[in-house]
């Protein structure tokens, strides 16, 4: 409960960092956006992007717990998630129209296909590990190059397109559900292996 509780209060934050994107999609709204992860790292939050390349794959004694540390990872994502929901849900009330920048989000994710977006994942998994591992060690200056990186890049953060996700009108995410749930697995796995890149390449476990 405490890691659930945790993830869905990340969830909250990056969701709010979103809705500022969303606010001002250009530099400013990149900017904005590392207030999330900076939440995230100062009261050492559940995030998945955050966590995927610091799980253990190995057990002190040398055996295998990717199980543990999956399901962990999945608990947090679902966490991540219900804390986007609660914040998409208040995009309803507000005057923005911020419907209309998410919905454009997705129709760019849904544009280039699942394989393509996966794939540009991987970028933001890559930068997301590198920018934590900057904040944990007293650097978090290090954030505000990071984020604002791969948001303009056009590397899909899996938290984050949660909440776009949810934001965009009920009408349009129902008639490409099938697509979004083709979509979306894509963006996590793609994550996951760009937050491990250099565990893969440096074999650093």
């Amino acid at each position: 409960m405490k890691t659930l509780r945790s993830s869905i209060l990340s969830g909250i934050a990056i969701a709010i960092a979103g809705w500022g994107y969303l606010a001002s999609t250009n530099i400013v709204g990149a900017v904005l956006f590392s207030f999330g992860l900076l939440t995230v790292i100062q009261y050492k939050l559940s995030l998945y992007t955050g966590t995927a390349g610091f799980v253990p794959f190995r057990d002190d004694e040398g055996h295998s717990c990717i199980l543990s540390s999956v399901a962990t990872l999945l608990l947090v994502l679902f966490g991540n998630i219900i804390g986007c929901l609660l914040v998409a849900l208040l995009t309803r009330l507000s005057p923005i129209d911020l419907a209309a920048s998410a919905q454009q989000i997705l129709e760019g994710r849904l544009d280039i296909g699942p394989f393509r977006a996966g794939l540009l994942a991987i970028g933001c998994g890559f930068i997301m590990t590198t920018v934590v591992t900057g904040a944990r060690a007293g650097k978090p200056l290090i954030l505000l190059f990071g984020v604002p990186l791969f948001i303009l890049c056009g590397f899909p953060h899996c938290v984050a397109d949660a909440f776009y996700y949810l934001a965009v009108p009920w009408e349009y995410t129902s008639a490409h559900f099938a697509e979004v749930l083709i979509l979306y697995p894509c963006l996590v796995l793609g994550n996951f292996i760009g937050c491990n890149l250099y565990r893969f390449i440096a074999n650093e476990w």
